[in-house]
């Protein structure tokens, strides 16, 4: 009953015209046919920047999927249950999504959702990235999503992340803790981290993904999907892909509806820091910027650091596939 009142009050609160726009089941939906599946099977983890994934159940609902599951994973382990076949489709990292794809996982990219979700946050002393130099930068664990962003960047400024930087992780405190006790020099977090460590006044920002170039200018966020999932049910895949591009329009269009639904829900705890989140992360690109280009890009840089074998032009041809993407930009249009 519950869960209902929280749907009612989440459509209710919605402008009428981008209801609409966003919930309706007009002719394109109804010209490709049903979804070979209706069942659907998306990640739930702690985060505010993948709300998309967390408010699209409706929309997932509107495309014929009457089995929505949020399957709980760590962050650490969602690429794995999305190869074995334990999520279908879900939002992930762009940097580490290149690590299983060049280790052949059975995992295809299928679009991008927005950047700016990450801030690399530093002690006093530190006052620009390769000041990073044999200082102590906390992650829970080497190939987690902060490492990896992290080695990305330390190699694009000149850094070796292996040899210049030295990791602190320990899977059982959060690194944030351990910045604001003062243990590491810098921490790399998502929301909402940042948000909670400007309201203590701890640290400062010395890089920010959401203006900072050039990790501005491609997405952190995209949409993935199982290959054998797309394989057997391409129509499923597309309906799924367009419910995750429409909620991330609603997240851009009605984000204070789209914090309060977070909430609700129990995606996250704080409202304030749900609807700074989705003021500031820019939701509103995703037809604007170009999805292969941020898989090249990260390809790049990990080759450098020796994480992946192999080249960009192999990740991409192997690992994405934009067919639904051009498709639904051009059904999508703002």
């Amino acid at each position: 009953m519950q869960m209902t009142q929280n749907r009612r009050h989440f459509l209710a609160g919605l402008s009428a015209a981008g209801a609409a726009g966003l919930l309706g089941t007009g002719r394109v939906i109804a010209d490709q046919g049903p979804p070979e599946t209706t069942t659907i099977r998306v990640t739930k983890m702690p985060g505010i920047c993948i709300a998309p994934q967390y408010v699209a159940k409706e929309l997932l609902a509107a495309e014929g999927f009457t089995d929505v599951r949020y399957v709980e994973l760590p962050a650490a382990i969602q690429h794995s249950g999305m190869a074995r076949g334990e999520i279908d489709v879900s939002l992930h990292f762009a940097a580490p999504l290149v690590i299983p794809i060049d280790a052949g996982e059975p995992i295809t990219v299928l679009a991008g959702v927005h950047p700016g979700c990450f801030e690399l946050f530093a002690s006093e002393r530190i006052g620009r990235i390769t000041d990073l130099k044999g200082k102590r930068v906390g992650v829970q664990a080497l190939g987690s999503s902060p490492h990896v962003f992290l080695s990305a960047i330390a190699v694009y400024v000149g850094l070796d992340p292996t040899t210049d930087i030295r990791w602190v992780t320990d899977p059982s405190v959060n690194p944030v803790e351990l910045f604001a006790e003062g243990k590491i020099d810098a921490f790399l977090g998502f929301p909402p981290d940042p948000q909670a460590l400007r309201d203590r006044n701890i640290g400062h920002v010395i890089l920010n993904s959401a203006v900072d170039r050039p990790w501005s200018q491609y997405f952190c966020c995209m949409v993935a999907a199982n290959t054998e999932f797309i394989r057997r049910n391409p129509i499923a895949t597309k309906r799924a892909l367009r419910a995750m591009l429409k909620a991330t329009d609603l997240c851009f269009t009605e984000p204070r509806q789209v914090a309060q639904r977070l909430v609700e829900e129990r995606f996250t705890e704080r409202y304030d820091y749900a609807l700074q989140t989705l003021n500031e992360v820019p939701y509103g690109v995703w037809r604007d910027y170009d999805a292969e280009d941020t898989i090249r890009f990260y390809a790049l840089r990990l080759h450098e650091v020796g994480m992946i074998n192999s080249t960009p032009s192999k990740i991409i041809a192997e690992g994405t596939d934009w067919r639904f993407l051009d498709e639904l930009k051009r059904e999508l249009k703002a």
